[in-house]
């Protein structure tokens, strides 16, 4: 099984921690590839940064289907361009949002979300919307912190990102905690110590939706929306998109 794994920014070092943790979780013979745009916002934290991010994370899709990826992951919280990289292939597209959410309404009745920045915790709460998890949801929280304060070490990130989720442990009435950011995917288990509760991260709850899916011979349908998209002509930076062809 080949999983390309997406970060949509282009911090080098989030995408090595992100990476390293889908290759821990990820099973026996599954090769996992993790990649980055070469342009776009060095972290995502607003609609305007993820909508630059989603022409990345296409161009990433557009890659691995020359290369053979049996299903792709976008990590970042937000989803940047999902139902666009759904549209682009036949193999599974799992948003590490959509995954964490699932995941954990799955061991508990409710949870709570601890993300960076307030502002991304409101894309967070429209999500939940979308996704149907709106009910599951008690809170979404943030520890307001900037989202590459994660790649500082010795920074407060991570006793800030603890005491919310004590907060939410206390106050909140949950059975779990999803962890609001990529940059969180090596701070599950510290978490979970400190805080007592299951802790869901999203980057490696979907590689193991992927997982399960290409195992399952399930991939994205092609009847509907999330058909292949219209051939049609495109113009300026974007006319090599001209070439797409719904015959996949």
């Amino acid at each position: 099984m080949r999983l390309r794994v997406i970060n949509p920014n282009t911090t080098a070092a989030m995408t090595r921690k992100i990476g390293e943790a889908a290759q821990r979780i990820a099973a026996p013979g599954t090769t996992v590839v993790t990649t980055q745009p070469a342009d776009g916002p060095v972290s995502i934290e607003s609609h305007f940064d993820e909508a630059i991010s989603a022409v990345g994370v296409l161009e990433e899709v557009l890659a691995g289907e020359k290369e053979g990826t049996d299903a792709y992951v976008i990590a970042c919280f937000g989803d940047p361009g999902l139902l666009a990289a759904r549209e682009l292939t036949r193999a599974p597209v799992i948003g590490i949002a959509e995954a964490a959410f699932h995941a954990a309404s799955l061991i508990s009745t409710r949870f709570s979300v601890v993300t960076t920045l307030s502002r991304t915790g409101i894309i967070a709460e429209h999500l939940l919307e979308q996704y149907g998890f709106r009910h599951h949801c008690r809170r979404v929280r943030a520890a307001e912190i900037p989202v590459l304060d994660l790649e500082e070490d010795g920074s407060a990130a991570l006793s800030r990102i603890i005491d919310e989720c004590r907060r939410a442990r206390d106050e909140d009435g949950i059975g779990a905690i999803v962890l609001g950011c990529g940059g969180m995917a090596d701070l599950t288990q510290r978490i979970s110590q400190e805080v007592g509760l299951p802790v869901v991260e999203g980057v490696t709850a979907a590689v193991k939706l992927a997982e399960a899916l290409v195992g399952l011979g399930l991939g994205t349908s092609k009847h509907g929306d999330l058909a292949f998209p219209r051939p049609k002509p495109f113009t300026g930076r974007f006319e090599r998109y001209s070439q797409l062809s719904n015959e996949r």
